[in-house]
């Protein structure tokens, strides 16, 4: 069995949210062949630097569920896309790269977190090719932890306030990007979250059958993908 997720968007004022992760660590990702984490797995990530001990609290626990035997992979997301090395290593898990593919029930399928469909929002594909520049990122982890504090409180509350004021649409994954990156990297499944919007999307590419699976984000349910011999479902859960 293998299990996917995404945008748990955990912090410290949502306890329910990490009672909830917990009990999904020890009763079911620890008897999983492997988790995949596709991105947004904090609300917030200023760097490994600023670790706290709430965050440490999840790299605990994630520790202990890969010593369990169960491999963990975690991908950057759009709140998160500072995290690295340091809290892999406390956490026992991987970075994975986004995009990547992976074998999942005998199918070459392509993982990501999913913000870089949305290409009809112009202004967050500008800030986010910005951001994730090698020479941005550098200054990111080197400013110091005062001001990067504030900077994340002021990208997270103008990203809300956008959001608002956005189209549906234009915060959507764009259908034809998805349908570029699945023949970019030659696959007929796509899996992603970052849209809040989940979904199994039937679609025909190149006159074949092709899907998109998008997985929930964890509010008043939690979302999960379960990869097993019967295939791949998803599935919501109560969060008690």
């Amino acid at each position: 069995m293998i299990l996917l997720i995404s945008d748990l968007h955990l912090e410290e004022n949502r306890p329910d949210i990490t009672r909830a992760f917990m009990h999904f660590l020890e009763t079911r990702a620890c008897k999983a062949q492997a988790l995949y984490i596709l991105g947004d797995f904090f609300e917030v990530w200023i760097g490994d630097d600023a670790m706290d001990d709430f965050q440490r609290s999840i790299a605990s626990a994630l520790r202990r569920c890969s010593e369990t035997g169960t491999q963990i992979f975690l991908m950057h997301g759009n709140r998160d896309f500072l995290l690295g090395s340091s809290f892999c290593r406390e956490a026992g898990c991987q970075l994975l790269r986004d995009s990547s593919i992976v074998n999942l029930a005998g199918e070459k399928v392509l993982l990501m977190h999913g913000d870089s469909l949305c290409t009809a929002d112009h202004a967050y594909m500008r800030m986010r090719r910005l951001l994730r520049n090698p020479l941005s990122l550098f200054i990111l982890r080197h400013l110091p932890l005062q001001t990067r504090r504030k900077l994340a409180r002021k990208l997270r509350d103008e990203s809300r306030a956008q959001t608002r004021m956005k189209a549906s649409e234009i915060v959507d994954v764009t259908p034809s990007e998805v349908e570029a990156v699945m023949r970019q990297h030659q696959v007929h499944t796509l899996i992603h979250g970052h849209t809040h919007r989940p979904a199994v999307h039937q679609l025909v590419l190149d006159g074949t059958p092709a899907r998109r699976l998008v997985l929930g984000d964890w509010d008043r349910q939690g979302w999960a993908l379960q990869v097993d011999d019967d295939g791949l479902a998803l599935e919501a859960f109560d969060l008690a």
